[in-house]
């Protein structure tokens, strides 16, 4: 991935992944909060987010307020990406790192552990912003299962948890497939958060400093 400093290059669009309770909102929140301070410009961008019609009829669901289909709920969780597609492109372009905590790949996997198709699953985010980096959080079930809040929401069991991880397998060889092994990083999340967050640091390089190049597009 071609990573520049100069004032040509565009925001970067990096998204943290991971199954539930691996520590991954507290990353994207401290990550956006260091560039902020090292004066970059920087943005979080929370999937699905729940601010919208969309959203909160998703938040409804996700907190067993609400029953729907599975391919419903999968095509709605899409088309509140959509919703935000056309805003995460104009901040790329206008030099702000977008950091998303969750995007796409959590779709599929969620849908696809719950048994519709792979292809099914894929297919409505397709030529969505294709992310310049993910960072997929992994964490052994026992400690996630342990940890404050486990539960909470609907997809919040191990039994889903565990079908969630075969299918994130499943679209990590995708990514690489299409869009080349340099897209997407695994990451122990174990250990305090301090030492994930330097982790982390270490892994993403100066990929925050600014990316050569249009804006990919995603599964295309």
């Amino acid at each position: 991935m071609a990573q520049s400093t100069s004032s040509s290059s565009r925001g970067a669009f990096i998204v943290f992944e991971g199954l539930d309770r691996c520590g991954k909102s507290t990353q994207v929140s401290r990550l956006v909060d260091r560039l902020e301070r090292e004066g970059r410009k920087a943005r979080l961008q929370k999937f699905p987010d729940r601010t919208t019609a969309i959203g909160k009829m998703i938040d409804a669901y996700l907190q067993s307020k609400a029953e729907m289909d599975d391919h419903a709920i999968h095509l709605l969780f899409s088309a509140n990406r959509w919703e935000c597609a056309a805003a995460i492109k104009r901040d790329l372009e206008q030099g702000i790192t977008v950091i998303a905590d969750r995007y796409a790949f959590s779709g599929i996997a969620f849908s696809a552990a719950k048994g519709l198709p792979f292809d099914f699953c894929l297919q409505p985010d397709k030529s969505l912003p294709l992310p310049d980096l993910t960072l997929y959080l992994t964490l052994p079930q026992e400690e996630a299962s342990g940890r404050s809040q486990f539960g909470e929401e609907r997809y919040e069991t191990v039994s889903m948890q565990q079908a969630t991880r075969k299918q994130f397998a499943l679209v990590a060889q995708e990514v690489i497939k299409i869009h080349g092994e340099d897209r997407w990083i695994e990451i122990d999340a174990r250990g305090t958060i301090e030492e994930l967050e330097d982790r982390i640091k270490g892994l993403i390089g100066n990929v925050t400093e600014g990316v050569n190049g249009d804006i990919g597009r995603l599964w295309v």
